[in-house]
């Protein structure tokens, strides 16, 4: 198993390193690739190579290498979550950044001077005396938190963004990778907060041993990246997504929204923009006539449904009379639903669901029966 392990982080820095070099040497990624995450993989091949150090024993049987390894633990957290908020938000590298990055500054710091630079005599004291022992217990249930603390921001960040696309857009774009990417860091602070625990409750055997799972979820992460790099690398370029801003500037009265309700449902009956799949919020203000904050208010305060909902129900509507046609018969659903103004199979499904109470399949085998 310790093999295993051993050659799984090898493999994992070297790929680490060979993605550092892609991404620095390549004109052409410099420009399209998100910056931080190549400073995440530098974070993550600093985690890395103390422990290949360690292994190796390039520079002898010296304890004191792995703790080169420590010098990523608060670099980590800050840097997946500047990722994060980056790539969805379009907001490239600022030096107000750097203050997330203070903590790791005095953190490294720390563990130079406390670990790295006293003798051996001095190290072998701390040991027996305990002192050693306190102040990695301390230190890691810190780094714990600290990285916790920003996976919980980072998740948050993408929730409210996903949240948010749903009053801007009429259709899903594809944002799985950074819910897997965020679960797998999830994994990692997972194994690590299990392993604490353990140590902290005596048995630091169990703990020792556990540690090379530490490793395993880090590689783990190496590696997820690197594949996606490989299938999906414009996952890693900055989106641009305008969400609107809140609508607390409308000077639209109470007789003016209930007047633009009754022109947008006549012109989505007769005009029927929703058959334009990738149909967006600002689109339709502009056909009304309105700003996008506006609509946003009207949507909100007479309609009482979000873009993403509001279209996807006259779309359903027009899948379900286009189901009543000659058409249906040489059409699946999934055809009907793109005749409609759908681009996903599971955006229908669910829209249909949550509209109908049922699958299409069991509404027109009911719809046949009664």
């Amino acid at each position: 198993m310790q093999t295993f392990v051993n050659q799984l982080v090898y493999f994992g820095f070297f790929q680490s390193l060979f993605l550092l070099c892609v991404y620095l040497f390549s004109p052409k990624n410099r420009k399209n690739i998100n910056g931080y995450i190549a400073f995440l993989i530098f974070v993550l091949l600093i985690g890395l190579s103390g422990r290949v150090l360690y292994v190796s024993k390039v520079f002898g049987d010296n304890f004191r290498l792995i703790t080169l390894s420590e010098f990523a633990i608060l670099l980590f957290g800050p840097t997946v979550f500047l990722f994060t908020k980056s790539s969805l938000a379009q907001q490239r590298f600022s030096s107000k950044d750097l203050i997330h990055y203070v903590p790791g500054f005095f953190y490294i710091l720390f563990v130079v001077f406390y670990f790295m630079v006293p003798s051996d005599k001095v190290i072998v004291a701390r040991i027996q005396s305990g002192e050693l022992y306190s102040v990695v217990s301390i230190f890691v249930g810190t780094g714990l938190i600290f990285n916790s603390a920003y996976w919980v921001l980072s998740l948050q960040h993408f929730l409210r963004f996903r949240n948010n696309l749903k009053n801007e857009l009429s259709y899903t774009i594809k944002t799985q990778f950074f819910f897997n990417f965020l679960m797998a860091i999830g994994g990692c602070l997972l194994t690590w907060t299990a392993l604490y625990l353990t140590s902290l409750f005596g048995f630091e055997k169990i703990e020792r041993e556990g540690r090379q799972f530490i490793w395993m979820s880090i590689a783990f992460v190496v590696l997820f990246i690197a594949y996606y790099g490989m299938v999906a690398p414009n996952l890693f370029r900055i989106q641009s997504f305008n969400l609107s801003q809140k609508y607390s500037q409308s000077k639209l009265s109470h007789t003016d929204l209930d007047e633009l309700k009754t022109r947008l449902e006549g012109m989505m009956i007769a005009k029927k923009p929703y058959l334009n799949a990738k149909l967006m919020k600002a689109e339709l203000a502009k056909m009304l006539g309105i700003s996008n904050p506006e609509l946003a208010r009207l949507l909100n305060e007479r309609i009482g449904m979000n873009f993403f909902d509001f279209v996807n129900y006259y779309r359903i509507k027009e899948f379900i009379a286009l189901a009543k046609t000659e058409k249906a018969q040489n059409l699946t659903f999934f055809g009907l639903a793109q005749e409609a103004g759908f681009n996903s199979k599971t955006t229908f499904n669910k829209s249909f669901k949550s509209l109908m109470g049922t699958s299409p399949s069991t509404y027109f085998r009911r719809d046949t029966t009664s």
